[in-house]
């Protein structure tokens, strides 16, 4: 799409002004804090209207040109290259210039269960988790457990994480969904294909600004914890269940040793919880819209499948199959569906801003 001319200058005026501004040395504070948080996001986006106005005017001058006939050949040469590179441009502009999800930049929560399938699902929920610490650090992030329960024969019947790192939420807020897996289970001594499910949750972590909880708004109840975790466990009453009264949302945690920390972790779980609700409420009409991307991120709805007998992952919003089933979970494959992801989502809404 061609972007309008006023459009370029009113990103090159705002640019100025911001330098202007920072250039100033009248700034502080808050004030210093925000016209630097703008400029650094207008600046990768003022570089490109600018390489594409100076495309354009170069257009112009070389089609004045072709009525030269000894600079005719240059003239179309050169015209060919720039019309050939203008698009990719203008597509890279129209990019940066779509509506930015402001939670992008945001640190992660992620939600792990174990759905349909017993300890086949508790096993594969401990693979998601795996392909996902591997995936974090792949991009140099920092995956922190926050609660947890154990199957008795490996894996995860629940898994809460918390993922820091530049980018986090805008790479992984389209895992949300049910992963299938079809594979022979290692109890299985027929041989037979089974199917099991788990469910994945990717919240943005609010910034404490993000929510306001109040306290009276809270039942708190402490609570031995139970299943592996090490002698401290059934010793003290140390697990914490967080009931959030207005929402009705249900939070625990038992994983740490100390009740001050369970009740840290559960709490940063809630303002996550909530800071999603109020999201998906803000939003309202766009759900829809959502939803015909690359899906609602609803955690009911089925978006993937692995696929162990032939080695496959199936990706079923974009119909993406990749033959490379070990490299995805390993980490460094899951990359390739993200990015197809996220292009297919770019390029949905820019058709829409079209429309």
């Amino acid at each position: 799409m061609q972007i309008p001319l006023a459009r370029l200058d009113q990103i090159a005026n705002r640019f100025a002004e911001l330098e202007a501004r920072m250039a100033s040395g009248t700034l502080e504070g808050d004030d210093f804090v925000q016209a630097s948080r703008d400029y650094a996001e207008l600046e990768p986006v003022a570089k490109i209207a600018a390489d594409v106005k100076a495309m354009r005017e170069e257009i112009s001058g070389l089609e004045e040109m072709l009525a030269d006939p000894e600079m005719k050949a240059m003239a179309e040469d050169e015209l060919g290259s720039i019309r050939n590179a203008l698009p990719d441009k203008e597509r890279r502009l129209a990019l940066a210039l779509l509506p930015r999800d402001a939670a992008d930049g945001k640190p992660a929560m992620l939600e792990i269960r174990a759905g349909t399938g017993g300890d086949e699902a508790a096993l594969f929920a401990g693979d998601l988790y795996r392909m996902y610490e591997r995936f974090a650090a792949e991009n140099g992030w920092k995956v922190e457990p926050v609660n947890m329960s154990a199957s008795e024969v490996g894996g995860f019947k629940e898994i809460v994480a918390n993922v820091t790192g530049a980018g986090v939420f805008a790479r992984l807020k389209f895992e949300s969904g049910v992963h299938r897996v079809q594979r022979v289970p290692v109890t299985e001594s027929g041989g037979r294909i089974h199917t099991s499910a788990a469910t994945v949750a990717v919240l943005p972590e609010p910034d404490d600004v993000d929510v306001n909880i109040d306290p009276g708004d809270l039942k708190i109840d402490t609570y031995r914890a139970s299943g592996a975790g090490g002698q401290h466990v059934n010793t003290t009453d140390s697990a914490i269940r967080i009931t959030h009264e207005p929402s009705g949302i249900v939070v625990t945690c038992q994983d740490g040793r100390s009740q001050h920390k369970n009740r840290e972790k559960a709490m940063q779980v809630l303002r996550a919880r909530l800071f999603e609700k109020t999201r998906d409420e803000a939003q309202g009409a766009e759900a829809e819209a959502r939803k015909a991307m690359v899906g609602s991120g609803d955690r009911s709805e089925r978006i993937r499948t692995y696929n162990f007998p032939q080695g496959r992952v199936t990706d079923h919003r974009i119909g993406l199959t990749l033959h490379k089933l070990e490299e995805v979970l390993a980490g460094a494959g899951l990359s390739e569906l993200i990015d197809a992801l996220i292009s297919e989502d770019e390029g949905k809404r820019l058709a829409a801003m079209n429309e």
